[in-house]
């Protein structure tokens, strides 16, 4: 794809645009990106990543390989029927905003070849886990030219679109789960006389080093839990005090939650007709 265009400058479109422009994947003089509401913030992009900046002018949108949709979702739909008069019939979509079906931007945008990924905040150091659902009109090596803007920024993996709200609950908001653990970590900690600092390297630590585990061995969780558990020692303690405390069923509660509150949200978007 020569010519990209952003609508919408958030966190998400500075993840995607850092990635590509870093790995060599878009050449920055080919990203456009539009927002209305800050221009100090175009500008700041602008002298980072060297792409261009569009203040009012809806003109560059017909020169579009790929229009990506980075607004908020209470935004999308203004958004779209401002973009829809200078869309041309070949320019792709790809969608990075939440809870906005495929099918109800096909009914502003029309029906076009189109991605709709659900990445995390880790995208904007490059270790995101994304999760991308095409449409039926995308092609295989439309597909896998996505898929390898993408992996500029983290892993991804395709699924059906309606799995999106498990990959939403599961990691799209994982980070966060991950940042209360390591809070639950410091309190425990800091109760035993290690400093927040101490407790902080340590716990941030073991979970590098345990996801490096996992990336690097070919055995299952259950088997590398089992080497670590000496019969009769700490973290067999330690493991007891969790099944005890039902920590599966806590974690499966956290997923279920967060994935009946992304259908819900993506319901009433579709019922209001956003």
């Amino acid at each position: 794809m020569k010519t990209i265009v952003f609508a919408g400058a958030g966190s998400m479109a500075e993840a995607l645009i850092h990635g590509w422009v870093k790995e060599g994947v878009v050449l920055p003089e080919n990203i456009y990106v539009m927002n209305k509401s800050d221009q100090q913030k175009l500008q700041r992009m602008a002298n980072t990543y060297g792409v261009q900046i569009v203040c009012e002018s809806r003109e560059i949108v017909k020169k579009a390989d790929c229009l990506i949709l980075a607004m908020k979702p209470k935004d999308i739909q203004k958004a779209m029927e401002d973009l829809v008069p200078y869309l041309q019939l070949n320019t792709a979509i790809l969608s990075v905003v939440a809870g906005v079906s495929m099918d109800t931007i096909e009914q502003t945008l029309g029906k076009r070849p189109m991605a709709r990924v659900m990445p995390n905040t880790s995208a904007t150091i490059g270790m995101s886990a994304s999760g991308v659902a095409f449409n039926s009109s995308t092609t295989i090596s439309l597909k896998e030219e996505f898929m390898h803007m993408l992996e500029a920024i983290g892993l991804v993996i395709e699924v059906q679109e309606d799995e999106l709200h498990a990959v939403t609950a599961l990691s799209g908001s994982g980070p966060a789960y991950l940042y209360y653990l390591v809070e639950a970590f410091e309190q425990a900690g800091m109760k035993f006389g290690l400093s927040q600092n101490v407790v902080r390297k340590l716990a941030v630590q073991t979970i590098a080093g345990a996801a490096e585990m996992l990336k690097q061995s070919s055995e299952e969780p259950t088997e590398l839990r089992r080497k670590v558990t000496s019969p009769g020692g700490t973290t067999e303690a330690g493991i007891k005090a969790l099944e005890e405390n039902h920590f599966k069923d806590t974690i499966y509660a956290c997923i279920q939650n967060a994935e009946a509150k992304s259908r819900e949200l993506a319901s009433v978007k579709k019922n209001k007709k956003l």
